[in-house]
């Protein structure tokens, strides 16, 4: 309190520290109904308590995040939905750990692999916000160096045939699909000789081709087959019908743009990955130690060529294909 002396000497209280004082107390005050507002502030993120902890809203909205395609009506009731299964999941922690069974070695391993995996790809999308967006003019070029996939895309009626085969078997496939007179043939021989195969028939546009092989699809003709190597050996595919529905490039920008950025964004975090191997100390150990052979299968090869198409005779096709009856009998499947 501020005070001074009068004409007798005796203490004054002013009237100026009076103030002082009230505003003071006022302002005390006001501090704790501001902590008071935020408690109940704090509180009110609580969705629901489990024994002794609490289940957040913002545990809630971090799933509904990841729910996609969710429309904004459906929020309320998805987000009751999770609280459920958020409880359903608190009861089963607790219980685990009242069984110490977060000290398992197993859990604990999983769960420094999922937070090495979770700090890596904040990482990756970290250094990959630094990509740009392609301009329209990359947009343009893309969209003009790829024919097949948007002013000549096609659909393509396919019917395909996995083979199990050897690689020193390829050429003799190759051999004798091209002499075949129709694809029934060319199965007799299969089976005659013992190979085992698979057969399918599926309708397939031109971007649910492998972009790798998407032009030499392009190129074949109707009645046209190719041989293709595959993890189990080879695989048939006769081209038995096509029809033309190009896009033009309004339609096909959205998603040229959405993929000219996302691969800006990995070859940014690859080039970025490179420079972090170069600088860094790397030894590889025991069993995974470099050998001379290792040095050998890692020398650069040819790029392989694309495999030639192989035409089967028209008369083998009814009206540019085989029904799906005609397969399914010469390859003697039901």
């Amino acid at each position: 309190m501020i005070s001074s002396l009068d004409g007798r000497g005796h203490h004054r209280e002013s009237r100026f520290g009076g103030r002082i004082t009230l505003i003071a107390l006022a302002a005390t005050l006001v501090l704790l109904s501001g902590c008071g507002e935020k408690k109940e502030k704090a509180a009110s993120q609580t969705a629901a308590k489990v024994n002794k902890e609490e289940i957040t809203v913002h545990q809630i909205n971090f799933v509904l995040q990841q729910q996609r395609g969710l429309q904004p009506e459906q929020a309320e009731a998805a987000g009751k939905q999770i609280l459920e299964r958020l409880i359903d999941q608190e009861l089963a922690v607790q219980k685990a750990e009242d069984l110490k069974l977060d000290r398992d070695p197993r859990v604990v391993q999983q769960m420094e692999a999922a937070r090495r995996e979770i700090i890596a790809r904040a990482y990756i999308d970290k250094t990959g916000e630094a990509a740009s967006k392609p301009t329209d003019a990359e947009i343009k070029a893309y969209y003009d160096s790829k024919p097949a996939l948007f002013s000549a895309r096609r659909i393509y009626s396919l019917q395909e045939i996995g083979i199990e085969a050897k690689p020193e078997q390829m050429a003799t496939l190759r051999e004798q699909l091209g002499a075949a007179k129709s694809i029934n043939e060319f199965v007799e021989f299969l089976k005659a000789n013992g190979y085992r195969f698979t057969g399918n028939q599926a309708v397939r546009t031109a971007e649910q081709l492998p972009l790798n092989l998407l032009d030499t699809f392009a190129k074949l003709n109707d009645g046209q087959a190719v041989l293709l190597p595959s993890a189990a050996g080879a695989q048939v595919v006769l081209l038995a019908g096509s029809r033309s529905e190009p896009v033009d490039e309004a339609r096909a920008k959205p998603a040229i743009e959405q993929f000219l950025w996302n691969d800006a964004k990995r070859k940014l975090v690859e080039s970025d990955i490179k420079a972090l191997r170069a600088a860094a100390k790397i030894e590889y150990v025991g069993k995974f130690a470099p050998t001379p052979a290792d040095a050998a299968s890692a020398a650069p090869t040819a790029p392989a060529a694309a495999p030639a198409p192989v035409s089967v005779p028209p008369s083998a096709a009814s009206e540019g294909g085989l029904s799906a009856t005609d397969i399914s009998k010469g390859m003697g499947l039901k």
